[in-house]
C-alpha cells in the first residue's frame, strides 16, 4: 500500500455524522456480523446501528451481566458468545463455536481494546495493550478465517487510533521488558491494529474481502477508565469539575458519532478496491501533515501503513501463537 492510497474518497459524511446516518440507505438485512466490546460504548453503538438495520449480530462477551443490561434495549437479532480477548483458550473456543454456528460471516468488528493501563501481562507474557488490543485479535481473526474467506466480500475492522502517531513498533523490545510506558504501549498497539489490517487485505483478496484499519475520533467512552482525573485535565480533556474541559466539547465526539467510521468502513462501496487503508470521520484519512498542528491528530503516519512492516508484524504474530 503506497502512501498515495491515503486518498479521501469525499464520502458526503462529516467528522460528526452519526452512525446511523451512514447506514440508513444500505440493505444491509441477512448480513452477520461480529462485534468485539459490543456492549460498551462504541461498540455498544455500532451494535445498535446494525441491528436496526437487520444484520444479525453477535457480541462476544466477557461480562455476561454488564452484557445483559447493556444490550436489553436493542431492538434485533443480537446474540452474546463468551470470549476473553486476553484468553486464548477462550480466543479459540468462540472461534470455534462460530465456525460451528455460523454459514458466513459479512463483518468482523474488532472493537474491543484498553488505553493506558497500568502495566500487566496476558496469556504466555505478552504486554496486556499489545496482547488484547492486536494479539487477541489476530488469534480471533485467523480462527474466523474459513468463515470470512468463504463470504463474498466480507469485512474486516479494526480500530486504531490517532495514538498510533506515539509509537511505532518497537521491534526490539515489543513487550516492554526494559521499562514500560503506558501511553507508548498504546501508541504500538494502535500501529499494531492498522498494519494488521494492511496485512489481512492481502489475505482476503482472493475471496473480495476487503480489511481497514479506522480511528474512530475522541470520545468519553470506558476507555478512560484507567486515567486518573489529573491527567485528564493535564490532557485538556475535562476541567477541575470533572466535566468536559470546552475543547472537549468542541472536539470530541458522541459515541453515536464515533460509531460512525467503523460503520462506513464496513459497508461503503467507495472503499471498493481500496483494500487495507486508514480512515478517520467517515473516509479515507489522509497522510499526516507533520508541519500542521493538526498533525498529531490528525491524518496517518507512515509507519502504520507500511507494507513491509506490516508482513513483518503478520509473521511475527503467527510464531508468537504458534509457541503458545
Amino acid at each position: 500500500m503506497a502512501r498515495s492510497d491515503q486518498a479521501p474518497t469525499n464520502s458526503g459524511f462529516s467528522a460528526k455524522t452519526d452512525g446511523s446516518v451512514v447506514i440508513a440507505d444500505l440493505d444491509l438485512s441477512g448480513k452477520t456480523a461480529i462485534v468485539t466490546g459490543g456492549y460498551s460504548g462504541l461498540g455498544l453503538e455500532t451494535t445498535r446501528a446494525l441491528a436496526a438495520k437487520g444484520v444479525a449480530v453477535i457480541v462476544p462477551v466477557r461480562s455476561p451481566e454488564k452484557a445483559t443490561e447493556a444490550l436489553a434495549g436493542i431492538e434485533g437479532d443480537v446474540k452474546t458468545h463468551a470470549l476473553d480477548l486476553a484468553n486464548l483458550a477462550s480466543v479459540r473456543s468462540f472461534a470455534e463455536a462460530m465456525l460451528g454456528q455460523l454459514d458466513g460471516l459479512d463483518m468482523l468488528i474488532n472493537n474491543a481494546g484498553i488505553m493506558a493501563c497500568p502495566e500487566a501481562r496476558v496469556g504466555p507474557g505478552w504486554e496486556s495493550q499489545f496482547g488484547v488490543n492486536h494479539m487477541g485479535h489476530f488469534a480471533l481473526t485467523q480462527g474466523l478465517m474459513p468463515l470470512l474467506t468463504k463470504t463474498k466480500g466480507a469485512r474486516v475492522v479494526a480500530l486504531s487510533s490517532t495514538g498510533h502517531k506515539i509509537s511505532g513498533i518497537r521491534w526490539d523490545d515489543i513487550q516492554f521488558d526494559a521499562k514500560y510506558n503506558k501511553w507508548k504501549a498504546y501508541g504500538q498497539a494502535k500501529t499494531a491494529n492498522a498494519l494488521f489490517a494492511n496485512a489481512l487485505s492481502r489475505r482476503l483478496a482472493d475471496t473480495g474481502g476487503l480489511a481497514f484499519s479506522v480511528h474512530p475520533g475522541g470520545i468519553f467512552t470506558p476507555l478512560q477508565r484507567h486515567l486518573p482525573k489529573e491527567e485528564m485535565v493535564a490532557l485538556g480533556w475535562i476541567d477541575e469539575s470533572g466535566e468536559p474541559s470546552e475543547t472537549a466539547k468542541a472536539s470530541f465526539k458522541t459515541p453515536e458519532q464515533g460509531c460512525s467510521t467503523t460503520l462506513w468502513a464496513a459497508t461503503s462501496e467507495k472503499l471498493a478496491g481500496k483494500p487495507g487503508v486508514y480512515c478517520e470521520d467517515c473516509d479515507i484519512a489522509s497522510p499526516t501533515d507533520t508541519d500542521s498542528p493538526a498533525g498529531r491528530f490528525m491524518g496517518v503516519n507512515d509507519h502504520a501503513c507500511d507494507d513491509e512492516a506490516a508482513e513483518r508484524l503478520w509473521t511475527l504474530s503467527e510464531s508468537l501463537l504458534a509457541a503458545v
